[in-house]
């Protein structure tokens, strides 16, 4: 039995935060049932390419993007639109622990399926709604998107080069951080949630949003500004408050140093031979190295450019300091530690015999992860689980009515 084995979760959110939140929730053994339109479904089953392929070699409609956050769910294709989906959804609330929602604030209002009328005929109800700004604020009402997030968060603002480098400027993450990080924090959310309800008998409504969420997430980099009150900049991939604790370039490639502590320096040093850098009074400890770190910075480099990425690696490894090369993703699943770790996991597909997942990174020695189902088609489960609430002979006449799908 999964962890959550026994909840049951409506999702009814699309793109990637609320179905990032799904996904977990299934992946610890949770029934989710994601609630799509009929003909299109999730907007990401459109955005491709690229496609997963067939047996065969040939493109499907399945879009990889839709399939890296819907795991382990199930797929109902209702149109919440119409009177006699609104009453399916709420027949199917009534028998769920969970809803997750990623409409736009009290959109959901309108159909009757807002926390306050869910909740009158399901107490127990966990209700979780993700939006770009939250229920409250002058933006509530606006839609949300992870880039414009990650501008106004503060994200952008120390992420990328200086301006006065080649590339200087804001960058924005190459994954969508806050809409994954969002989806974290609203797991942890319905969690603990959950757990209250044991001792309560009562669910309770969650207000998550991607700006509340990308703030919180600034952490030292936050916390270095309000101690302070200097605006922090952008150190490229160098690190704030460690030097060194960056890329570095090497005779064939870059390569990764993180220097947590004055004794890594110490060994760093001594395993390049250049011991006489720990003789330099401006190096002695990381709050001197942070005052010169250009100078020290500059001294290493060159240094590096003698010889390998590799060499670098193996040596300064062998000493237990942090280092590691830069990998591109298949260099990455295809890492020793990555494959020990069940990171890539094959599943079946009913397009494709051997569909390639990332595998979750939750490791739990009683109730493990389990894959169970391959991202769903769209309404795939459609009969099943609406076989629960009305019989066959209606399933199809709103079937008929393009009302199901």
């Amino acid at each position: 039995m999964g962890a959550l084995e026994g909840i049951r979760v409506l999702d009814l959110s699309r793109v990637l935060a609320g179905p990032w939140c799904g996904q977990i929730l299934a992946d610890l053994g949770a029934e989710v049932i994601k609630v799509e339109r009929p003909k299109t479904g999730d907007d990401t089953r459109m955005w491709g390419p690229p496609w997963m392929k067939n047996d065969k070699g040939e493109d499907t409609r399945e879009a990889a993007y839709y399939q890296s956050a819907n795991r382990n769910k199930m797929s109902i294709a209702i149109d919440i639109s119409t009177s006699e989906g609104q009453e399916l959804v709420r027949a199917l609330a009534a028998k769920s622990d969970v809803i997750i929602e990623n409409y736009k604030a009290g959109s959901l209002k309108k159909y009757g399926l807002d926390y306050e009328t869910l909740s009158a005929v399901n107490p127990k109800l966990v209700y979780c709604s993700i939006t770009g700004f939250g229920q409250t604020g002058p933006r509530a009402s606006e839609p949300g998107y992870d880039f414009i997030v990650q501008g106004m968060g503060g994200l952008m603002s120390v992420t990328g080069e200086k301006d006065d480098l080649p590339g200087g400027g804001p960058q924005k993450v190459g994954v969508a951080v806050a809409d994954i990080t969002t989806g974290l924090y609203s797991t942890i959310a319905i969690q603990a949630a959950l757990l209250n309800r044991t001792m309560t008998g009562l669910g309770q409504y969650i207000d998550m949003a991607l700006l509340d969420v990308q703030v919180a997430i600034m952490a030292n980099q936050g916390m270095n500004y309000l101690a302070s009150g200097k605006v922090p900049g952008r150190y490229g991939n160098a690190h704030a408050n460690i030097v060194p604790y960056q890329v570095f370039r090497a005779k064939d490639q870059d390569f990764i140093i993180t220097c947590g502590n004055d004794k890594q320096f110490v060994a760093m040093c001594n395993a390049i031979d250049r011991a006489d850098l720990l003789a330099d009074p401006r190096f002695t400890t990381n709050a001197l190295r942070i005052q010169h770190r250009q100078e020290i910075c500059d001294l290493l480099s060159t240094h590096f450019l003698t010889n390998t990425a590799r060499h670098w690696v193996d040596i300064i490894h062998a000493v237990k300091v942090p280092v590691g090369l830069i990998n591109n993703l298949e260099q990455a699943f295809s890492e020793p530690q990555v494959q020990a770790r069940n990171m890539l996991v094959e599943m079946e597909h009913p397009q494709k015999e051997k569909l390639k997942i990332i595998g979750s990174p939750i490791k739990l020695s009683r109730t493990p992860v389990e894959y169970k189902k391959a991202p769903p088609m769209l309404g795939e489960h459609t009969n099943e689980i609406l076989a629960d609430v009305i019989d066959a002979e209606k399933i199809e006449a709103l079937r008929q009515q393009g009302i199901i799908g």
